[in-house]
């Protein structure tokens, strides 16, 4: 006798899913509970377990296909029907994530080299009165607490200098986790029309609450009413067609949300970037010197790390760059903690892990935790909240080129520094009265200068410049 499997109920308003990978094949013994398919939907990355057991006799979909709840999935000789399941989010050890994603992705988007966590506030749908109404409304029943798993990026790589040219994008993989919310604070932000995943959660590991929604739309509404400006409205394109051939392809969901943070990031913060030279020739020595004793311990000594812990330092003397702009309040938020970002290059985007309380680690302590998050963004262990909390970015292209560039601050925070590629440059000596190869490294600072003036700003980097050539600057300031 044979049995079909149909596509169980996938979750919440989730009809349809894309097939990315079969787990099974006919002629295989199929157990109850086994996963048989792994799907994509507009939600998160799913296992498919099976309600039947037996023996696959046909499989009726592959890879690439898209399926409908109902649909058959595949036949099984001898199969006897378990009470069907819904599919669940693929379940992974405590302390990590699930393979998930969501085009409604949390704050995790990043500078245009630095991916940032938070996103850009999209147009409100909601209008005062519908907020007014909200608040009115007695306090919504707790639901049950939403238990699905928090999703982790894909697989990604740190900037690299011997990384070669992109390869072509593959078939659809899980980009961005879902935001951590119970049914009725979702529900809440589809009745007001909010992109939940550009909430900022105010409960443990960034849970978003009624409140926070609430919080959220008022802001929302207070900036259009403002005179704010149009995040998101895009120009309509000409028809391309009339010219030659074209290829349309869909934008992934991390490029998606990095285009909406940018564009709000770039519309609403006046940029000032400035630049600057630090001669690393002697911290070049030092830093090769000291490379294989800090591989002793599992990191790796670069430049990047050494520039994390000359940035927190910075942020100790200039408070102004550890801050944030509250527009609606009319105040600036100062950070009394001090947690650095780092842009990481993905195949689908840039995203920014953070180093947490940066200021108390060493060099080598940072070094550590720096290739402890790379190896897990290649492995998709990178969570949310790695990537959320984040006062200052860096942005290293030094491993790919270029001699200077103007990085986007990567919202709320007010500074990220940009970091190029060191070349050997004829500098003058006073000392010696000539010229002499010095190896420089370019450093570019850009900062919002709503709460960062012209001269703070070039303070600022000097002290950077003067730190790197001068680490006894570090220890003097602890």
């Amino acid at each position: 006798m044979s049995t079909d499997f149909t596509l169980p109920e996938l979750g919440e308003n989730v009809a349809t899913g894309d097939v990315l990978r079969v787990l099974v094949k006919p002629g295989d013994t199929l157990t109850k509970d086994q996963p048989v398919l792994e799907l994509e939907t507009d939600k998160a990355t799913i296992e498919v377990p099976s309600s039947v057991a037996g023996q696959v006799k046909e499989v009726k979909v592959k890879v690439g296909d898209k399926v409908k709840v109902g649909q058959a999935i595949l036949s099984v000789e001898g199969g006897a029907a378990a009470p069907a399941g819904s599919a669940k989010t693929a379940e992974t050890p405590k302390g990590e994530v699930s393979k998930a994603e969501t085009p409604k992705a949390p704050a995790a988007s990043k500078p245009s080299v630095a991916g940032k966590p938070s996103a850009g506030p999209p147009m409100p749908t909601a209008s005062a009165e519908a907020v007014a109404k909200q608040e009115e409304a007695p306090p919504a029943q707790p639901d049950e607490e939403d238990t699905r798993p928090v999703a982790a990026p894909p697989s990604q790589k740190v900037v690299d200098i011997n990384r070669g040219p992109r390869q072509p994008m593959e078939a659809a993989e899980p980009d961005f986790p879902v935001a951590p919310a119970s049914p009725s604070v979702r529900r809440m932000a589809r009745e007001l029309g909010v992109d939940i995943g550009q909430v900022q959660g105010s409960g443990p590991n960034g849970r978003i609450s009624i409140e926070d929604i609430k919080a959220h739309t008022k802001k929302l509404v207070t900036a259009v009413a403002a005179g704010g400006p149009l995040v998101g409205a895009a120009e309509t394109l000409p028809d391309f067609t009339r010219w030659g051939a074209i290829d349309r392809q869909p934008m992934r969901a991390v490029r998606r949300k990095t285009a909406e943070h940018l564009s709000a990031a770039w519309a609403t913060i006046p940029h000032v970037t400035q630049h600057d030279l630090a001669d690393i020739t002697d911290l070049e020595e030092l830093r090769k010197k000291y490379a294989r004793q800090v591989e002793a311990a599992g990191g790796n000594l670069t430049i990047t790390a050494i520039a994390v812990k000359v940035i927190a330092a910075a942020l100790k003397v200039f408070p102004q760059f550890n801050a944030s702009v509250d527009l609606v309040a009319n105040e600036i938020i100062y950070k009394k903690f001090v947690n650095i970002g780092i842009a990481v290059d993905t195949d689908r985007g840039l995203l920014v892990p953070v180093i947490r309380d940066a200021d108390k680690k060493s060099i080598t302590q940072i070094s550590l935790e720096l290739s402890q998050l790379s190896e897990k963004a290649r492995n998709r262990k990178i969570s949310l909240d790695e990537m959320q909390g984040g006062c200052f970015s860096i942005s290293n292209l030094g491993g790919i080129g270029g001699t200077s560039f103007t990085p986007i601050v990567n919202a709320p925070e007010v500074a990220i520094l940009g970091i190029s590629r060191a070349r050997m440059e004829p500098v003058y000596s006073k000392e010696s009265n000539q010229f002499g190869p010095r190896l420089m490294l370019p450093l570019s600072l850009s900062y919002d200068h709503r709460v960062i003036d012209g001269a703070d700003g070039i303070r600022f980097l000097r002290w950077v410049v003067e730190a790197i050539e001068q680490p006894f600057v570090l220890a003097l300031h602890g």
